[in-house]
């Protein structure tokens, strides 16, 4: 059983598994209706969704996954820009920015790995990461499980990868929804507790943090999300319709990355109606 609606999703254009092909597949299979592929810092898997989807019942959205810092509140914060226009120049201004932040974090890992692990990577290893369009976590943990220096690549990723500090590697929270505005698109704060293996934002630093993306022009709160029970998930939604942002959900799907199936909203699968997402009245008629 799974919400017909998800609008948090990776591909292989970033740390997810499936190729856009694949995922479509299995949307088709699992009956969503409504779904954005939001890959971090690239739109390279989000522009070739556009692009198989045809008038077949299912509404597709352009997304994307930001990694951002507060500059007040200095908190790490994902933000979702969801129908954006790909070919805005302060948009894309935004995408190279991220790219870049990302391929620099990429080489200082490698760096600390090899410094202060003996962890080394031949040339061509180097080359087949280098090929992947937004290269992160998993994937040089997943190179190291190969390597046979972990046991599975959440091994790696706590024993090698989380240890390579790689300093200020985030684009600022008011740059990133600047221009996802500019681009006429929807910014939306992704599980704003804290994702999938992150620390729980206490309380009090989510409310200065949400009162602090407001202030940029925040549009929405990922309310529903795979990872929280069900009265969080409710809790969150008040939240939301008090600050007058739009209600969104997803899964943050990544295939056989994580353990998240498709559609799936709260930690107990509780189905989500898309009348609860009140996100979902202002991307009508998008495809």
């Amino acid at each position: 059983m799974n919400s017909i609606i998800d609008l948090h999703i990776h591909t292989t254009a970033s740390d997810g598994t499936d190729t856009p092909e694949e995922l479509l597949q299995k949307v088709h299979y699992v009956g969503i209706k409504t779904f954005a592929v939001t890959d971090h810092d690239t739109i390279t898997g989000a522009l070739e969704m556009s692009r198989m989807i045809h008038d077949d019942g299912i509404r597709f959205v352009r997304g994307i996954e930001f990694s951002c810092r507060t500059p007040d509140t200095n908190t790490k914060c994902h933000i979702l820009g969801l129908n954006y226009d790909s070919c805005n120049a302060e948009f894309i201004n935004a995408l190279r920015k991220g790219e870049d932040m990302r391929h620099k974090k990429f080489w200082k890992r490698i760096e600390i790995l090899r410094d202060e692990f003996n962890i080394t990577f031949t040339d061509e290893e180097i080359e087949s990461l280098m090929k992947i369009q937004s290269v992160g976590k998993p994937h040089i943990a997943n190179m190291i499980v190969s390597k046979g220096l972990a046991e599975n690549k959440q091994d790696a990723i706590e024993r090698y990868v989380n240890k390579c500090r790689t300093g200020n590697d985030r684009l600022n929270a008011d740059f990133v929804i600047r221009a996802i505005l500019a681009s006429g698109g929807i910014a939306v704060w992704a599980h704003p507790l804290g994702g999938e293996g992150e620390n729980e934002l206490s309380e009090e630093k989510f409310r200065d943090t949400l009162s602090e993306l407001i202030s940029y022009g925040l549009h929405g709160l990922e309310c529903f999300y795979s990872k929280y029970d069900y009265a969080t998930c409710e809790h969150l939604e008040s939240i939301a319709n008090q600050n007058g942002l739009y209600v969104s959900g997803g899964g943050d799907y990544h295939g056989r990355n994580k353990n998240i199936p498709l559609g799936k909203l709260n930690a107990e699968n509780i189905i989500v109606s898309p009348e609860r997402l009140s996100i979902t009245k202002i991307l009508e008629g998008v495809n």
